[in-house]
């Protein structure tokens, strides 16, 4: 039944993913009657998935690569949700819901076995969803500042705004707000990593190369935000810091398959 689920959540966030599009582009707003409970269906099915594959195996954390995939991808349609609640747009669910669609599809129809995150670790997986939800946070704001742009330089040229994209001062404010609501999960989370690694390997953690991007990562996620609030840093600046913030958290995960003290995943 877990599979079952799972595949119900894909198909419903498929079937989302293309209600979104009329009701952002086209300020269609009978298409976000559609989309927003069909994704609040997804986001129960896949909660329900998540939870059953975890009763099967008898442990209450995701240890397995799909597993906190799944988690990655409810994390970031429950923010999605939570900023239609606070600000009745859907205009990030253009990009929110392929991408939850994508990331659910894979785990859906080919499962894979990757251990990343040792069984009964608490402190770990909290690391990892604290991390995780500072990642949807940044990504979100990195859309909210695109969408910024677009609209801004539509105003500019005399073109008409799209009727589908908030109010330029909501846009620059869920951009913003979601990068506050990143920072303490994202130094949380580092904090908790940079004491579990401390412990299990000694002052080598200090060394890898993984451990000084994240680092570096949170002092360009910091420095981003006292940016945008000490200059009112907008538009395409915004978006290029926010790129930029973007490109070292990839980096990070990339420096994974580098490190020879950070790496949870197993054989």
């Amino acid at each position: 039944m877990t599979l079952l689920w799972l595949r119900v959540a894909v198909l419903l966030y498929g079937i989302a993913a293309l209600a979104v599009l009329p009701a952002a582009l086209y300020d269609r707003p009978n298409w976000s009657r559609v989309a927003i409970p069909v994704t609040i269906a997804a986001l129960l099915f896949h909660f329900v998935s998540l939870a059953e594959m975890l009763n099967a195996a008898h442990r209450t954390l995701p240890v397995e690569a799909h597993e906190t995939q799944s988690l990655l991808a409810i994390l970031l349609v429950a923010a999605f949700l939570a900023v239609f609640a606070r600000y009745k747009t859907v205009a990030l669910g253009i990009f929110v819901l392929p991408v939850a669609f994508l990331l659910t599809l894979v785990p859906a129809f080919r499962r894979g076995q990757e251990t990343i995150v040792p069984a009964n670790s608490g402190w770990i997986f909290l690391h990892i969803a604290l991390l995780l939800a500072a990642y949807v946070a940044l990504f979100l704001s990195l859309l909210a500042s695109v969408l910024y742009l677009i609209q801004e330089r539509r105003l500019k040229t005399k073109q008409p705004a799209l009727r589908g994209l908030p109010p330029l001062e909501t846009t620059d404010q869920i951009a913003l707000k979601t990068l506050l609501f990143g920072l303490p999960c994202m130094t949380a989370g580092l904090l908790i990593g940079s004491v579990l690694a401390e412990q299990l390997y000694g002052p080598a953690f200090f060394s890898d190369p993984k451990i000084l991007l994240a680092f570096a990562m949170w002092f360009a996620y910091c420095t981003m935000i006292f940016i945008r609030r000490h200059s009112g840093l907008r538009g395409r600046r915004a978006v290029y810091l926010s790129s930029f913030v973007f490109l070292v958290i990839v980096a990070v995960w990339a420096a994974n398959q580098f490190s020879s003290v950070h790496r949870f995943t197993t054989p």
